[in-house]
C-alpha cells in the first residue's frame, strides 16, 4: 500500500478543497473589512467593540497565513497542506471567534488572568509568531524573542538595563489581549487603512492599471536615448504609487520593462537594478504614496497631506536622480531610444485609459480638501475605478463583473503578510510598555550615539536596513516608529523628520544586499545573478541613501522654511544629485577620468549639503556650484578629445 496514504502525517487538504476553503475565509475577511470601514454594523443598530473586529480579522488572517503558507520556504505552496498546519489555523481561527464573542466581558477579567484568558493568549501568541516567520522571515521573530527575553529577566539586570519585574502569566495575558499589544493601534491601521488601498491596488491591477501605466510611460519616454529604462522608471514610479509593495511593483512593470531594457542594450543586471529602485521609489511619490505614508499620518496625528507636501521633494531628488543615472548609463553605451512606429501615442493611450487618473483625483481630493477618511477614500476610488472599468472597459476590453468580484476578494490573501507582520509589531510594542523599555531604549541609543545626531543617524540607517531584510515596507515602519523614532525626536529632530528617515531606510533594504527583496526579485525577471543585481541597485541609488540625512539636518528638504530657502535647497541640491551621478557613472559628454570623477563627487558632496544645515553652510553650496561649473565647461570644452588609454 502506498505509505503516503497510510501515514498519519499525510495531508488532509487537498489542492482543490484548500483553494475552496481559502476563497471562502478571504471573502469574510475582505468583507468585514469593508463592512467596518462602512460603518455598516452601527447602520444596522449593532455595536462591536473595535478589539472585537480586529481579533475576527486576526483569526481569518492567522487561518489563511497557515492554509496557504508552509513552513518551509522552499516548499511547493500548490502542495496539499500538511494536517497540523491545517489545526494550527483551526486553532487559531477558533480561538480568535472566542475572544470576539467573550470580549466584552473578557475585558474586565483579564487583569485576575483567567485560565482561559492564559492558554487563548499563549496559543495566539505561538500562532502570530509563527505566521510571521513563515510571511516576512526570521528578523522579526528574533527581535520578539530577545524582547520576551528581556521581559523575563530584564529585571536581574544591572544599571540602566534593568526593567520591571514581569510575572510569565502577565506577559502572556498582556501580549494576546491588551489593546496596546497585539489588539492595538498597529493591527489597527493595518486592518483599516492598509487592507482599503490592498484592495484599490488589487482592482487597480486587474483593470489594467499597470499596463496602462506602462503604455503612458512608453509613449512620454519611449523614443529618448535609454528609453527602455525611462520607461521603467516612470511606469514603475506611476504604478508604485498604489500597489504598496516593491516587490509587486517589479512584478507587475518589470514584466514588461525588463526585457524591454535587455533588448535595447542593457546588461540584464544593470536592467533588474533598474527597475528594483524605480519600484521602490514609488511608495514615496506623492501625490498617493504608499500605504506606509497613511500609517505615518496616523501616527503622527496629522492630515495625509502634512505626509504628502513632505515627501515631495525626497521622492523628486530619489527619481531625479534614478533618470540622471539612466540617461548617463545609456550615453556611456550607446543606448538609443525605441524605434516610434513601436511606441503607442500618448493621445491612443489616454484615449483608451483617458479615465484611470479619475479615481487618484477621488482619492487625493478627498483626503486633501473634503479630510475623508484615508480608508474611506480608498474605497471610494475602488468603487469608482470598478463602475469605470465596467463601462468604458481599457483598449476595448471589459473586465467581467466576477473577475473583478475576484480581485476584490483576492485582497484577503493579499493582506495576508501585513496583518501578521502589524500583529507581531503589536507584541514588540506591548513588550515595551509593559518592561518600560519603550523610555529605556531612546535613553540607551542617546548613549550609544554620545549624543551626536549624525552618529545616531547613521545607527538608525543600519538598523532600518538590518530590520527591513524580508519585511515590506509597511511593517519595517510600523518596527522602526516604535523603536528608533522615539529617540530621533528626543535628539532634536521634528517628528515628521524622525518618522520620514526611518520610514526612507526601511523603504532602501528592498534594494540594499544581502536580502534585497525587490533586486531579487527584478533579478529573477531578467535571469542574472541576484546578489549582482543588489549592489548594482545599491550603486544606482546611491543618492538615496544620502537623501534622508540632508533632510534630517535641513527642514526646508521637507517644505518647512520660506519659499526662498526651499527654492535654494532644491536647486542646490538637484546640482548635487547631477554632478555626483556623473561621478558614479563616470561618464557626462564623453568618459570621465578617475581624478576628473573624484572632483565632480566632490562638487556633488558640497551641493547637497543643505545651506540650513549648520550656519555658514551656505559657503560650502557657493564653492561646490563654483567647482561644478568649472568641471562642466572643462568636460564641455574637451568633449571631443579622447582619454588616454
Amino acid at each position: 500500500m502506498n505509505q503516503s496514504t497510510t501515514s498519519p502525517f499525510r495531508a488532509v487538504l487537498p489542492h482543490r478543497l484548500r483553494e475552496n476553503v481559502s476563497l471562502a475565509l478571504q471573502t469574510i475577511l475582505t468583507a468585514i473589512v469593508i463592512g467596518w470601514v462602512l460603518k455598516l454594523p452601527s447602520h444596522f443598530g449593532f455595536n462591536f467593540y473595535t478589539e472585537q473586529f480586529l481579533v475576527t480579522v486576526l483569526g481569518l488572517g492567522i487561518a489563511l497565513a497557515f492554509l496557504l503558507m508552509r513552513a518551509d520556504a522552499s516548499a511547493d505552496r500548490n502542495a496539499p497542506t500538511p494536517w497540523w498546519d491545517a489545526l494550527a489555523g483551526t486553532a487559531g481561527l477558533i480561538a480568535c471567534l472566542y475572544v470576539a464573542v467573550r470580549y466584552p466581558s473578557l475585558v474586565n477579567e483579564v487583569v485576575n488572568r483567567p485560565l482561559d484568558a492564559v492558554l487563548i493568549s499563549a496559543l495566539l501568541l505561538g500562532l502570530v509568531i509563527e505566521a510571521t516567520r513563515r510571511s516576512a522571515g526570521m528578523t522579526l521573530v528574533i527581535v520578539i524573542a530577545v524582547l520576551v527575553v528581556y521581559a523575563l529577566l530584564g529585571h536581574l539586570l544591572p544599571g540602566e538595563f534593568v526593567s520591571r519585574p514581569v510575572q510569565f502569566t502577565r506577559l502572556l495575558v498582556y501580549l494576546g489581549m491588551d489593546t496596546n499589544s497585539i489588539l492595538g493601534s498597529s493591527l489597527a491601521i493595518a486592518t483599516i487603512v492598509v487592507v482599503p488601498f490592498t484592495l484599490m491596488g488589487q482592482v487597480l491591477s486587474r483593470c489594467g492599471g499597470s499596463e496602462f501605466f506602462t503604455d503612458l510611460a512608453m509613449a512620454l519616454m519611449g523614443r529618448y536615448r535609454g528609453g527602455a529604462a525611462k520607461i521603467s522608471v516612470v511606469g514603475s514610479a506611476l504604478f508604485g504609487m498604489i500597489s504598496g509593495s516593491a516587490v509587486s511593483n517589479v512584478a507587475a512593470v518589470g514584466v514588461i520593462t525588463i526585457p524591454m531594457m535587455k533588448k535595447s542594450g542593457f546588461p540584464a543586471h544593470v536592467a533588474a537594478a533598474i527597475e528594483a529602485v524605480g519600484s521602490t521609489g514609488g511608495q514615496l511619490a506623492p501625490p498617493v504614496m504608499g500605504a506606509a505614508a497613511f500609517l505615518m499620518a496616523e501616527l503622527l496625528q496629522v492630515p495625509y497631506g502634512a505626509v504628502m507636501v513632505a515627501a515631495i521633494i525626497p521622492a523628486f531628488l530619489y527619481y531625479l536622480a534614478l533618470f540622471i543615472q539612466v540617461d548617463l548609463e545609456a550615453a556611456k553605451h550607446g543606448i538609443e531610444g525605441e524605434p516610434m512606429d513601436r511606441l503607442p501615442a500618448v493621445r491612443e493611450v489616454m484615449r483608451h485609459g483617458w479615465y484611470f487618473p479619475i479615481p487618484f483625483i477621488v482619492l487625493v481630493g478627498g483626503l486633501i480638501f473634503f479630510n475623508i477618511e484615508a480608508e474611506y477614500a480608498a474605497l471610494q476610488a475602488a468603487g469608482l475605478l470598478i463602475v469605470l472599468n465596467l463601462i468604458f472597459g481599457y483598449k476595448g476590453r471589459r473586465v467581467p463583473f466576477g473577475e473583478m468580484l475576484r480581485a476584490v476578494i483576492s485582497t484577503g490573501r493579499a493582506s495576508i503578510d501585513i496583518l501578521m507582520i502589524c500583529a507581531a509589531a503589536g507584541i514588540v510594542i506591548g513588550i515595551l510598555n509593559l518592561t518600560g523599555l519603550a523610555f529605556g531604549l531612546t535613553l540607551q541609543l542617546l548613549a550609544l550615539s554620545g549624543d551626536s545626531l549624525a552618529m545616531l543617524l547613521v545607527m538608525t540607517a543600519a538598523v532600518g536596513i538590518v530590520l527591513g531584510m524580508g519585511m515590506p515596507t509597511v511593517g519595517v515602519y510600523i518596527l522602526l516608529a516604535t523603536l528608533i523614532a522615539p529617540a530621533l525626536i528626543k535628539a532634536g529632530l521634528s517628528p515628521m523628520a524622525a518618522h520620514m528617515f526611518v520610514m526612507y531606510f526601511g523603504m532602501m533594504s528592498m534594494v540594499t544586499p544581502p536580502v534585497a527583496l525587490a533586486a531579487f526579485a527584478a533579478a529573477n525577471l531578467a535571469q542574472c545573478d541576484a546578489s549582482r543585481a543588489g549592489w548594482t541597485a545599491t550603486r544606482i541609488g546611491w543618492c538615496s541613501y544620502l537623501v534622508p540625512f540632508l533632510f534630517a539636518v535641513s527642514p526646508s528638504l521637507l517644505m518647512a522654511g520660506s519659499p526662498w530657502e526651499i527654492g535654494w535647497a532644491v536647486i542646490t541640491a538637484s546640482l548635487g544629485v547631477f554632478t555626483g551621478s556623473v561621478a558614479v557613472v563616470g561618464y557626462f559628454m564623453r568618459s570621465v577620468g578617475t581624478v576628473e570623477r573624484m572632483l565632480f563627487m566632490a562638487a556633488g558632496i558640497l551641493l547637497l549639503i543643505p545651506a540650513d544645515a549648520f550656519r555658514g553652510a551656505i559657503i560650502t553650496d557657493i564653492a561646490g556650484l563654483a567647482l561644478a561649473i568649472l568641471l562642466t565647461t572643462r568636460h564641455w570644452m574637451r568633449r571631443s578629445v579622447p582619454l588616454p588609454a
